[in-house]
């Protein structure tokens, strides 16, 4: 399952956000959003968790956490819809 994890902590680090997640389960990855050209945390991050069971009981004791200072928001993942406004083409 891909977990949505929101109101980061600006200082917290990848593995941080993966040691985390670890207490409930195996972690496939864990990855912090970053400004493309800054490189600062976005605030927000996703944590992949293979097993279902395991990934529901993280995002049930998760969510509201207390993670380095901030309480955290929690929840599965949806896939991106491209609903952004789109650029002005020239051509």
């Amino acid at each position: 399952m891909n977990i949505y994890v929101g109101n980061l902590s600006y200082k917290l680090t990848e593995s941080e956000l993966r040691s985390a997640f670890e207490a409930y389960g195996e972690v496939a990855s864990a990855k912090i959003i970053t400004d493309k050209f800054s490189g600062d945390s976005k605030g927000f991050g996703f944590v992949e968790m293979p097993d279902q069971a395991q990934a529901e009981e993280a995002l049930k004791q998760m969510d509201g956490a207390d993670l380095a200072g901030r309480n955290i928001r929690v929840n599965e993942a949806r896939p991106r819809t491209d609903d952004r406004p789109k650029k002005f083409d020239r051509h």
